[in-house]
């Protein structure tokens, strides 16, 4: 069978076509810039190289039309109609309370979706329009709804609730949702297969791209996650800040800055890109090697910060069975990797340098022999998203 994977942001559209059992990706692309003068247009397929160009895409409708075409017609002809898809499966940000787990995106669905706008302002409106789009284009497909907040659902009210007001948890719905769900959830049953870990088990995974996050895994229910209300909480990021003092937003402001300010600053100008000048943790690192001191600075708080959660975490689990590195940056940077783990022996965790150096696209074991396990694993949401709707 063949699901369609779509992952709608607010300007761009990814996608990939799956082939299930065996687990193939039969295409995938992703359209960039949408709305502006020229976007960039990137397919791919088994079949055929990569497709690179740029052309006019001002909406969803118009680019999800350009990939169905890509898909139903020319050289690679992968459908021959809309209903030769089993299923299409949509990535969406934020479910609150009341979408606690993948389902069909029905009218009601969709409408609680819409009323979740406002705590996922940049991503539930362009999940929803992918959904809308692709109800239309086709015809005839169930459509399924796949939120990353849906691996959070366990959650103890311990570690979901802020110590406030409670009028504002139960008014405005302000808790702990979490993010990157599906990653988590993906890596951390890939990791534990691969170390036959069975049902019983205590695992960290640690998710760090451009966005980062950490969750503490127990016996396949999340017990903690570093990311909160939003994606801001937590870990130093790309261009968030992390964890930060409220306080700091209080000061500014009666300093003049304003929400709006504010908001942008610690979202967008922060991490590594305001302590460093640059949010690509590869250039962070060539600047470090130039002796940037700035540079230098950023990566020793971005390890220092997730070294720290490690042991929160091993301290909320009662032990540890495995460490998991995942996405662009965890799964590519022997450095960060190393510095979160320097020190960490009293764990019991230390990495075996040489396979901590070695660059490899397969799930792995990078910690020394007889050490806690600490694993690499790379991770692949797509395919979380359809299995997920294989399983619905």
């Amino acid at each position: 069978m063949r699901i369609l994977v779509l992952n709608s942001g607010s300007s761009s559209l990814k996608f990939q076509l799956i082939q299930l059992p065996e687990q193939s990706v039969l295409a995938k692309g992703a359209i960039e810039e949408i709305g502006k003068e020229k976007s960039i247009v990137t397919f791919s397929s088994e079949a055929k190289e990569g497709v690179q160009k740029e052309m006019a895409i001002p909406n969803f409708e118009v680019g999800l039309t350009v990939v169905a075409q890509w898909l139903m017609e020319g050289t690679i002809k992968l459908i021959e109609q809309p209903t030769d898809l089993f299923a299409v499966g949509h990535r969406v940000v934020h479910g609150g309370e009341i979408l606690k787990k993948s389902m069909l995106a029905t009218p009601e669905v969709k409408a609680e979706i819409k009323k979740l706008f406002g705590l996922a302002p940049l991503h539930n409106p362009a999940n929803l329009k992918g959904i809308e789009v692709a109800e239309q284009i086709f015809k005839g497909v169930k459509q399924y709804a796949v939120f990353d907040t849906s691996f959070y659902a366990d959650l103890p009210a311990k570690a979901y609730r802020y110590p406030v007001p409670k009028e504002w948890y139960r008014d405005y719905g302000v808790r702990v949702y979490g993010f990157h769900g599906t990653s988590h959830k993906y890596v951390a049953t890939k990791g534990v297969d691969f170390l036959g870990l069975g049902e019983k088990y205590k695992v960290i995974s640690i998710h760090l791209g451009n966005g980062c996050s950490m969750a503490a895994i127990k016996d396949g229910v999340c017990i903690d996650t570093t990311m909160g209300l939003g994606p801001l909480a937590g870990l130093m990021m790309g261009t968030r800040s992390g964890d930060l003092d409220p306080s700091v937003l209080f000061y500014l402001h009666e300093k003049g800055f304003t929400v709006s300010d504010l908001k942008e600053s610690v979202n967008k100008k922060s991490g590594l890109l305001g302590i460093a000048g640059d949010n690509d943790l590869r250039t962070v690192l060539q600047k470090r090697k130039d002796g940037d001191k700035d540079a230098a600075l950023a990566l020793a708080i971005y390890t220092y910060r997730i070294k720290k959660y490690i042991g929160a975490y091993i301290a909320a689990l009662g032990g540890i069975d495995a460490l998991i590195f995942t996405a662009g940056v965890g799964e590519n940077s022997d450095d960060v990797r190393w510095e979160s783990c320097e020190g960490l022996d009293c764990f019991n965790i230390n990495l075996d340098a040489e396979l901590n150096n070695k660059r490899l696209a397969n799930t792995r074991n990078i910690a020394k022999e007889s050490s806690v396990p600490v694993l690499i694993v790379p991770t692949n949401e797509e395919l979380a998203i359809a299995l997920e709707v294989n399983t619905l």
